[in-house]
């Protein structure tokens, strides 16, 4: 009975958003609320239920959301994520354009929500595409799917960090598995996928949009630029180097804990930020802080949207079918690897939002962990990876690579849905391949 009252619950989840377009968080909300009722909880109950899970869910991850768009928004406005793409492809050039594209997404992306890297790289590829002569698919898609993979798997990104907060993963150690998976699917995905899209080439679409290109004096250098950009990366990296090569109470593990914990990086990121591509670069203080403060607007919805799921997944929890889950995974030999990434891509596919997609899955799938003691981060992956599968029409992603490339809907079924597609698949064997290898 718990799992058909999980069913349905979905099911109405699926239609408030999709044949009612109701916001993702109400959504979310209602139908936590409405799981928990017919769970047997009683009303009062839910509520304390609903509120504890979107405390417990934004209490780990308010700071790295908060500061990572402003991260994000800082490297953006002042400049240094153009510096960081132009300096790589001159560095690289005409020959080998794709792999500056690669790396600029992941550097880029890291910090910033999908639509938000699309929009502020898309007019270097234009440029790019005006000044080599190169098409448009063959330099875009290499960076599209850089920017898809950070969202996969890789922290401080705000996806897998919002999962690995709800699995209790470490987010240095998901940081690094993430790596590894991350090169093989980018290539794959993104320079080898774009030498087989030739038929499907157009021009740019004209007079699209007029972003902000900053002059050469505008700029910051491109090693400041880079180090504020990646410096958190960095520090959570070696965290993780220390938690797997240090003894516990070894007082340089503990110092790089510190430094290398999500939110204090992207502080200290910030800070660097705010003198190097803000202060010195001419900027008042005024400005810097109104860069910002504008950076929260943009992330609202997101945020409330992640408390949404964890309101779901607290009430999941506390009505006990967290353990009626737990009890049926004793006696199956599916991988919850493989659990994972179908529940994520099932409601992919049925919800368009990769984001509610993977926040659902980390509520319904939470008890498997305990019980089969899978490795809290490579569940972080697997979720990820099933949470970008095929996307299509109900997922604004598709009309933005649609619009942006000049597509009709068959050419981006063909194009960025196949290549989102990979980038799943392609996740997934990783995942279960690490899974493996470390077990």
């Amino acid at each position: 009975m718990p799992i058909i009252i999980i069913a349905l619950g979905v099911i109405l989840l699926l239609i408030l958003m999709i044949k009612f377009k109701v916001n993702g968080f109400i959504a979310l909300v209602f139908v936590a609320a409405v799981v928990g009722i017919a769970e047997g909880m009683k009303p009062l109950t839910v509520m304390h239920s609903i509120q504890n899970g979107i405390g417990g869910t934004l209490g780990g991850l308010a700071m790295i959301l908060g500061f990572g768009a402003m991260l994000g928004r800082l490297i953006s406005d002042t400049g240094a994520a153009q510096r960081i793409a132009t300096t790589l492809i001159q560095f690289f050039g005409k020959q080998r354009i794709q792999w500056a594209l690669v790396i600029t997404g992941l550097v880029v992306g890291l910090a910033m929500f999908y639509e938000v890297g699309f929009v502020l790289l898309l007019p270097l590829v234009f440029t790019i595409v005006a000044a080599s002569g190169l098409p448009l698919l063959y330099v875009g898609i290499p960076m599209v799917a850089a920017l898809s993979v950070t969202h996969c798997f890789l922290p401080p990104h705000p996806g897998p960090t919002a999962i690995a907060i709800i699995f209790n993963a470490n987010l240095g150690t998901t940081l690094i598995y993430g790596l590894i998976i991350a090169i093989p699917t980018v290539i794959i995905a993104g320079p080898l996928f774009s030498k087989l899209l030739k038929k499907f080439e157009k021009e740019p679409p004209a007079g699209l949009f007029n972003p902000k290109i900053f002059t050469e004096q505008e700029m910051p250098g491109f090693a400041v630029s880079v180090t504020v950009a990646i410096i958190p990366v960095i520090l959570m990296a070696l965290a993780a180097i220390a938690d797997m090569t240090m003894a516990k109470d070894d007082g340089v593990r503990l110092l790089l804990e510190f430094i290398g914990n999500p939110a204090v990086a992207l502080f200290a990121a910030i800070v660097l930020g705010i003198f190097t591509l803000g202060l010195r670069s001419g900027r008042q203080i005024g400005q810097v802080m109104d860069i910002l403060g504008d950076s929260i607007a943009a992330i609202a919805m997101i945020i409330f949207i992640i408390a949404g799921g964890g309101a779901f997944k607290q009430v999941l929890v506390d009505s006990g079918v967290g353990d009626f889950i737990a009890n049926i995974m004793r006696g199956t030999s599916l991988s919850p690897l493989v659990m994972c990434w179908c529940v994520a891509a099932l409601l992919r596919i049925a919800l368009g939002s990769a984001t509610v997609a993977a926040i659902t899955t980390s509520g319904i799938v939470l008890p498997i962990i305990a019980v089969t003691h899978a490795d809290p981060a490579l569940m972080v992956l697997a979720t990820g990876a099933g949470s970008v599968i095929a996307s299509h029409v109900n997922d604004p992603g598709f009309w933005l690579f649609k619009g942006y490339f000049n597509l009709s809907v068959a050419e981006t079924l063909k194009t960025w849905t196949v290549m989102e597609t990979l980038i799943s698949f392609i996740g997934l064997a990783g995942v279960l391949l690490l899974n493996m290898i470390i077990h």
